[in-house]
């Protein structure tokens, strides 16, 4: 019987084994990446360790190879738990001890036992690729043949304009101005939160997206209607910024690496966020205090309860509004190219998910009942 190798060799040869790179466009690569957020590409891999020094765990070579690349920490969160369960799913063997036929049994035990969906299941794909490929450097192996979950076609959820503003007429303050951006502009719940001060352009009526999905800059709309509440939300931040220079406060997080290029940008108030959190709380990465901007489980609760007291019997999210926001663009005569633009969409395709909400099944024909 030949002896199973111990942990620890596995853990040197994976160590003095080069990182494999992996083409822009491989699904490893993830969407941030391959719609050009991460800049990282270019940067040197982590410097394998001396022959017979103690590596990191695995989780920190994960992690530590997102952050050279850019990846968002939400993705870095995604990338480690999926690997986490595929490794768990297997008895907590290391990854070095299996291959395709491994993760084909793991692909298809999300698709058969767990009911994931299409998407879950391609984020599992992209994490376990990235794990062997750029963490462990070498080829995961070919598992074309595993069960996938089938992608639902889903007409979006959309609320008429007389329960849009039954839902913004039950909620105030900072809840209501970002539901009237993300109705009013089109914004992404993450897009709304993320919002500098420096984004909003009230002598042009605009707001500037850059922290985007997929990285994609926008400009689109700042509502007539949400300006005095944008107003309101300005002097609000602002008495916590003021606050925050007071007590000598760390600045607000700055994108990648502009921390280094602008030093003094955390702390103007051009970088402040327009919807700031009300506390203090603890960065993930760099253990630093500082303020971040609100969280989005509370618009969510908030839209939520609201459309539960208007009496709508529809699942109604934040993203409803957003969704609502493109329909009505359209029943209103605008091209689908314009809708397209302002909703950030890389892909006309994805727009015209909302001309399905548009059609009408039998216009025109007469219901037998009636």
């Amino acid at each position: 019987m030949i002896p199973r190798p111990s942990k620890r060799q596995l853990d040197a040869e994976a160590r003095l084994r080069p990182p494999m790179q992996v083409p822009p466009q491989h699904p490893a690569h993830g969407r941030d990446a391959r719609d050009g957020r991460a800049h990282g590409h270019g940067a040197t891999p982590p410097q394998p360790a001396a022959p017979g020094a103690k590596g990191p765990r695995l989780e920190e070579r994960l992690r530590t190879v997102c952050r050279l690349r850019h990846y968002s920490h939400r993705t870095e969160d995604a990338y480690w738990m999926w690997s986490r369960q595929f490794i768990l799913f297997h008895g907590k063997r290391h990854p070095l001890e299996m291959g395709a036929p491994e993760v084909r049994d793991f692909l298809t035990h999300l698709a058969m036992e767990r009911n994931v969906s299409a998407s879950t299941q391609a984020q599992a794909l992209n994490a376990i690729v990235f794990l062997y490929e750029q963490v462990l450097g070498r080829e995961a192996g070919e598992f074309a043949d595993f069960e996938r979950a089938t992608r639902a076609k889903k007409v979006p959820v959309v609320l008429s304009a007389g329960e849009v503003r039954a839902v913004l007429a039950r909620l105030d303050g900072t809840a209501r101005c970002m539901a009237l951006l993300l109705y009013g502009a089109g914004l992404r719940i993450l897009e709304c939160a993320r919002l500098r001060v420096k984004d909003v352009d009230f002598a042009r009526n605009v707001i500037t997206l850059q922290d985007t999905k997929g990285g994609r800059g926008r400009v689109t709309m700042l509502p007539e209607a949400a300006r005095e509440a944008v107003r309101a939300q300005l002097r609000t931040a602002r008495a916590l910024f003021d606050a925050d220079r007071a007590a000598g406060a760390p600045g607000v997080q700055l994108p990648d690496a502009f921390a280094v290029k602008s030093p003094g940008a955390a702390t103007s108030w051009a970088w402040f966020w327009v919807f700031p959190s009300p506390v203090i709380s603890r960065d993930p990465r760099s253990g630093t205090e500082r303020r971040h901007h609100v969280h989005e489980d509370n618009i969510q609760r908030a839209v939520k309860r609201a459309a539960q007291e208007a009496g709508i019997a529809k699942n109604v999210t934040p993203h409803v509004l957003r969704h609502s926001f493109a329909t009505h663009l359209l029943e209103n005569g605008q091209d689908i190219r314009t809708v397209q633009e302002l909703l950030g969409h890389k892909d006309v395709s994805t727009t015209m998910i909302y001309t399905h909400v548009l059609n009408k099944p039998g216009l025109g024909v007469r219901s037998p009942l009636d």
